[in-house]
């Protein structure tokens, strides 16, 4: 075959994220299409393991969204994904570890891969939560379109046209919780994994090339459909199709001034199994979250003595409890989420001078100091750094 002269022929399609700056906010501004450009090679370095790393006769995990691969991770979550194939059967054993949620989700194609997603996906999910697998114990699941005769052990079903599996490890403290051990087999015989052919290179080369462009398409649609709706510094609480079936999500956009701070305020359901808050930028990316405090979570953050959670955003460490830093950013988005609470009350978010802040907190808000806030980061980026990310 006739190869062309330079790989930059390959990669054209590129710039199909490039012009979806046309559906940022502010797509004249130099600095949202410098951080497009970042955000397009950090899709085009996560595209390489999805189009090359395994494939559904030969699977292993990769990284998904990951703090180095953007694109809206939740910081407690770890996600890794294999291609998988309807018609085959798979074993995913390993050891549950001692983290939150231990979730595996099946779908007819993942997101980034297909110019549109189908519809309905072939979305399957399970929580190994829900089948009474403990912390710490070792399992053994079966994962096939239909159960195996006589098989009497852990399974759950795949979409017959099912070509990609994504499991998520959820963390609440990063410095105590053990990520589980995981493995995936597929179980029916097939050959050696084969070499691959010129032309096979180059196609998967070319859906690498797209893979930024419909990443972006569906996530900046996303976030301006809340900007939409809501308008700047609302919440509105909504349920994703292919997320966690327990899982409620309170976005918003949130924009300030330099002098400004924003107090998001809520109650806490009794039963809170699990919630948190973070911060995004203006591209649905998590904002740094190793060394900037721009998320917290039920184990992390501190209550009011009236048991409520207030969270300040602001530019500059404005010394109370449970900041949240958008790292140099005067807008972007928020993604908080109760998952299997007995309530979903709706945060509010009030917008006040920064100079003010202690006259709309409660009295006996306490000081923090920046010794105390330097050791805050420190555990963070120790705890961060020990956990698996890719």
């Amino acid at each position: 075959m006739d190869i062309e002269p330079t790989i930059l022929a390959y990669l054209s399609d590129l710039e199909g994220a490039v012009a979806n700056l046309k559906d940022t906010w502010h797509p004249d501004d130099p600095a949202y299409r410098a951080d497009v450009y970042r955000q397009t090679m950090t899709s085009l370095s996560y595209a390489y393991f999805m189009y090359f790393h395994a494939d559904a006769e030969h699977p292993d995990w990769a990284p998904l969204w990951n703090p180095v691969y953007t694109l809206q991770p939740n910081p407690d979550d770890i996600y890794v994904q294999s291609p998988i194939r309807g018609d085959l059967t798979y074993r995913v054993s390993g050891n549950r570890g001692t983290c939150k949620i231990l979730s595996f989700t099946s779908q007819k194609a993942l997101s980034g891969t297909v110019d549109e997603l189908p519809r309905p996906g072939g979305h399957n999910e399970l929580d190994t939560n829900d089948i009474g697998i403990g912390l710490g114990e070792d399992f053994s699941i079966i994962f096939s379109a239909e159960r195996p005769k006589g098989y009497e052990g852990h399974w759950a079903p795949i979409d017959p046209e099912a070509r990609g599996m994504f499991t998520r490890y959820r963390m609440y403290d990063w410095h105590s919780e053990v990520d589980p051990v995981l493995s995936i087999e597929c179980l029916d015989p097939v050959p050696p994994k084969p070499r691959l052919t010129p032309e096979e290179i180059l196609h998967r080369i070319k859906e690498m090339a797209k893979f930024p462009a419909r990443k972006t398409k569906l996530y900046y649609a996303m976030q301006n459909g809340v900007k939409e709706r809501v308008g700047f510094n609302v919440f509105e609480p909504l349920r994703m199709p292919g997320a966690l079936v327990k899982q409620t999500y309170w976005p918003a956009v949130f924009q300030l001034e330099e002098d400004e701070a924003l107090i998001i305020e809520t109650e806490i359901p009794a039963r809170a199994p699990y919630w948190n808050v973070q911060l995004n930028d203006p591209y649905f990316n998590a904002l740094e979250y190793v060394y900037r405090l721009s998320s917290t979570n039920g184990a992390m953050a501190t209550l009011s003595s009236d048991g409520k959670y207030r969270g300040v955003i602001a530019l500059t460490d404005p010394g109370v409890p449970n900041w949240l830093d958008p790292a140099g950013y005067k807008e972007g988005g928020i993604y908080g989420r109760w998952y299997d609470c007995d309530s979903e009350p709706v945060p509010t978010i009030a917008r006040v001078k920064l100079a003010d802040l202690r006259e709309h907190l409660p009295g006996d808000t306490p000081v923090v100091t920046p010794e105390q806030r330097a050791e805050e980061i420190r555990r963070r980026v120790v705890a961060c750094q020990r956990r698996r990310r890719w």
